[in-house]
């Protein structure tokens, strides 16, 4: 019986988890520095150690489904994702400007904001040519 305790209690820790994750993805489509895709990817993997259901749903979701596979088989990011993204960075460094930041502040988020945008737009999108990794 102890097993079946434990097993449980891993099912709903994995299964709390994965709904956080979800959560936070979910908050990191309107706030530039929490990305989505990295924590659905964290949300498929705990949801396939403590729910399979949710895991396909993740999977299957009309919104998720597609940036976790462009993800999981390109290590892709949609155009749309990134000019969401590069917008709201720009955003946010324009309101934190709006609000008087101290110069060291609006420079620091200004030089992440560029790092961020650089990856976003370096990553290719879902089905165009791009290097092979066993090219590289």
């Amino acid at each position: 019986m102890s097993n079946d305790t434990n097993r449980d209690s891993n099912n709903i820790f994995y299964l709390i988890l994965a709904w956080l994750c979800i959560a936070t993805g979910g908050l990191g489509i309107f706030l530039p520095l929490l990305p989505t895709t990295p924590f659905l990817l964290l949300a498929v993997w705990f949801a396939s150690r403590g729910s399979p259901r949710l895991h396909d749903w993740l999977w299957q979701h009309a919104h998720f489904g597609p940036l976790l596979i462009a993800w999981r088989d390109e290590r892709a990011i949609p155009l749309s994702a990134k000019w969401t993204g590069t917008t709201m960075l720009a955003v946010s460094w324009l309101v934190m400007a709006w609000h008087q930041i101290p110069a060291f502040g609006l420079l620091a988020a200004g030089a992440m904001f560029t790092v961020i945008g650089f990856f976003l737009w370096m990553r290719p999108s879902p089905g165009s040519p791009h290097k092979d990794s066993e090219n590289e």
